[in-house]
């Protein structure tokens, strides 16, 4: 006996409903078609590091390729450069805004100068030696011996409240790093400073009691070419530095000068002898 013809149309029905269900929810591709899909896309590039993923306050200057030429290093002596708890926070000490707690603590406000120090690196990082790759490094060493490495495609904060911000931050972690580049920027290192100069380099100490006095631009011209410079002077109010590794030392002026002015003179006499404009 011969199925009615009912039955037969309530099959296609179902099969109907069947079909119309699985496009309303279509069922997920294959795991290898999603592996080939995913395959012949392109990989998405990683977004590149924006200034506010660098240290705020450091930013950081293309680096120059090392040049074979001859290179000049200064080394600012006896800087003012302490960390002290005032009240509840630790401050990088200063004259102007600690003079009453220094009194307290028996000690003299006009020693502690962090200033001359921020003004002395603005003068070597804001040279055109620098700008043209000639200067090498810049070291610092503090009054209590802390010896501090300044790399020169390092742009310091020009306000000194945000320079003594960066200072205490180094003085505490011992480096700054920008992030983007992975590269410690300031960094404290170990003593003596002299492992860390080139052995073919003359090294020579700035103080205004030296019985040699010096034209600059007569006193520079006479070093040999091939030879890299070391430059030490002092970054601090008052005194003189008293080094074992200088070979001379001179005075550039009859006068007392800043330290900043000192610099001034000295990577403007070598500018002039190295044809930088």
């Amino acid at each position: 006996m011969t199925r009615p013809f009912g039955v037969k149309g309530k099959k296609r029905k179902h099969s109907q409903s069947k079909q119309d269900s699985e496009e309303e929810h279509p069922q997920p591709p294959p795991k290898k078609a999603v592996a080939e899909e995913s395959k012949e896309s392109p990989p998405q590039a990683e977004p590149a590091p924006t200034e506010e993923d660098e240290l705020s306050g450091i930013p950081i200057a293309p680096s120059e390729k090392e040049s074979t030429k001859s290179n000049v290093i200064f080394i600012l002596e006896k800087a003012s450069l302490e960390v002290a708890k005032v009240g509840k926070t630790y401050q990088l000490l200063n004259s102007d805004d600690h003079a009453n707690f220094l009194r307290k603590h028996n000690k003299n406000p006009g020693d502690y100068r962090p200033d001359i120090t921020h003004q002395s690196l603005l003068s070597i990082l804001d040279s055109p030696l620098n700008k043209a790759g000639r200067l090498r490094n810049v070291y610092i060493r503090t009054e209590k011996g802390v010896l501090i490495e300044v790399k020169p495609f390092v742009r310091i904060p020009r306000t000194f409240k945000r320079f003594a911000g960066v200072m205490l931050e180094l003085l505490q972690k011992l480096s700054i790093s920008a992030v983007g580049k992975r590269e410690k920027l300031l960094r404290t290192i170990k003593n003596p400073v002299t492992q860390y100069l080139p052995v073919n380099s003359q090294k020579i100490g700035l103080s205004y009691s030296s019985d040699k006095l010096v034209d600059m631009d007569d006193y520079v011209s006479k070093i040999s070419s091939d030879m890299d410079l070391v430059f030490v002077v002092g970054a601090m109010a008052h005194g003189k530095i008293e080094t074992d590794y200088t070979e001379d030392y001179i005075a550039i002026s009859g006068y007392p000068l800043s330290a900043a002015y000192c610099i001034t003179r000295i990577t403007g006499a070598l500018e002039r002898k190295w044809k930088i404009l």
